[in-house]
């Protein structure tokens, strides 16, 4: 599932949904939704097609895809470990699990104060910056 340290790790069934997704779309990135339409969702999109600004945060990757969240967003969960996994439903209007019969979950823990204290600070802005 990935390093205890990551800000954001995958299941096994998500990083299966990741290889089918990327099987029909070529790479892809995340960017955890805060709201609006979709609720609090991590939303799948073709690489590049979701335009990261400064004020959202890399968070890491997860089965080689980057993940991003907004900057106010990341500043409630930044003690948290991001875990994706899949369920059973509907995907986000938008993402590329949508129609699929599954959809990505974001489930989390808290990290521990040394776990805390040796993580890597974030980097706001696309990735390539």
């Amino acid at each position: 599932m990935g390093d205890a340290l990551s800000r954001v790790v995958a299941t096994d069934a998500a990083c299966a949904m990741i290889d089918e997704l990327r099987a029909r779309h070529g790479p892809v990135m995340f960017f955890q939704s805060g709201g609006c339409c979709d609720g609090s969702a991590p939303m799948c999109y073709p690489d590049g097609e979701f335009n990261i600004s400064d004020s959202d945060v890399y968070v890491g990757e997860i089965h080689g895809a980057a993940f991003y969240m907004g900057r106010e967003q990341f500043a409630y969960w930044e003690h948290t470990q991001l875990i994706i996994d899949v369920v059973a439903g509907n995907g986000g209007m938008f993402s590329l699990d949508n129609g699929t019969g599954r959809r990505f979950l974001t489930r989390s823990r808290l990290f521990s104060d040394d776990e805390f204290g040796a993580l890597a600070p974030v980097r706001e802005g696309p990735r390539d910056t």
